[in-house]
C-alpha cells in the first residue's frame, strides 16, 4: 500500500468525491431547463409562498458538498484542481450534449424537438451556469481554507457553512442576473426580467441553498471522519496541502 500512494494511486475516498462533484455537475448542466417550485407554509418577503428555482440547484448543492470534503481531506490545491478540471468538463457534456442534438435522429427515436428542449440549454443559462460555476466554486475552495488558517482543524461545521453559504450567494446572483438580464439584454436572444422577478428568483434559490448547506453539515462531519478513520491521514495534513 505505501509503494502504492508513492506513485499516486488515488483512493478509494478520492475516486469517491470526484465522481461524486463530477456527477453532480453533469447532472445540473442536464437538470438546469426545468424549473421547480415549492410551496411555503407560510409566505414570506419578495418571494411569496412559492420558491421558484431550477433543477440544477439540487444537484448543484451537492457539488459542494463534495468539494468541501475534498478541500478539508486533500487541502486548498488539490480542490482547486477538481474545481477547474470541473470547469473544463461543463465544455465536454455541452459539446456532446449539442452534437447529439445536431445529429439526425432515426425514425423510431424520441421527438427530436422534445429531445432538444429537455437537454439543450439556452445560451444565456449556459453562460450564466459556467461564470457562476468557476467564480463560485474557486471562492468556496478559498474561504473554506482561509477559516481553516484560522480556526484550525477544529471548527468544520463554520468553515462548511461559511464556505458554501458565501459561495452559494455569488452563485445564484451571478446566475440569475447574467442568464436573465445581462445576456438577454446584451445578446438580444430572451427576455430581460424585471428586477422584482430578478430578486425573487435569487432570494428563492438561495434560501434553499442556504437550508441545505446546514442540513449537509453533519453528512460533510460523517464522511471526512469515515475517511480518515480508514486512510489514517490526521486533521492537520490538509492544512499544508
Amino acid at each position: 500500500m505505501s509503494q502504492e500512494r508513492s506513485v499516486g494511486v488515488p483512493t478509494t475516498a478520492q475516486v469517491a468525491l470526484i465522481g461524486l462533484f463530477v456527477t453532480a455537475l453533469v447532472t445540473a448542466q442536464l437538470t438546469a431547463s426545468k424549473v421547480l417550485a415549492f410551496e411555503l407554509p407560510v409566505a414570506i418577503p419578495i418571494t411569496g409562498a412559492q420558491l421558484a428555482l431550477p433543477g440544477a440547484a439540487l444537484a448543484y448543492a451537492l457539488t459542494f458538498l463534495a468539494s468541501d470534503c475534498y478541500t478539508e481531506l486533500y487541502g486548498r490545491r488539490a480542490a482547486q484542481v477538481l474545481v477547474n478540471v470541473g470547469f473544463v468538463l461543463n465544455f465536454v457534456v455541452l459539446a456532446l450534449v449539442w452534437s447529439t442534438i445536431a445529429a439526425p435522429a432515426a425514425p423510431s427515436s424520441v421527438d427530436p424537438g422534445a429531445f432538444e428542449t429537455a437537454l439543450g440549454a439556452s445560451t444565456n443559462v449556459v453562460l450564466g451556469s459556467l461564470l457562476a460555476y468557476v467564480v463560485s466554486q474557486n471562492w468556496d475552495v478559498l474561504v473554506f481554507h482561509r477559516i481553516r488558517e484560522y480556526t484550525g482543524p477544529e471548527k468544520l461545521w463554520l468553515r462548511n457553512i461559511g464556505s458554501t453559504a458565501s459561495s452559494q450567494a455569488i452563485d445564484t446572483v451571478i446566475f440569475v442576473v447574467v442568464a436573465f438580464a445581462v445576456a438577454p439584454a446584451v445578446l438580444g436572444v430572451g427576455t430581460v426580467l424585471k428586477p422584482d422577478l430578478l430578486l425573487s428568483l435569487i432570494v428563492g434559490q438561495y434560501l434553499l441553498k442556504l437550508a441545505i448547506a446546514f442540513l449537509d453539515t453533519p453528512v460533510v462531519y460523517a464522511i471526512v471522519s469515515l475517511v480518515r478513520s480508514r486512510e489514517g491521514v490526521p486533521a492537520e495534513d490538509a492544512s499544508t496541502a
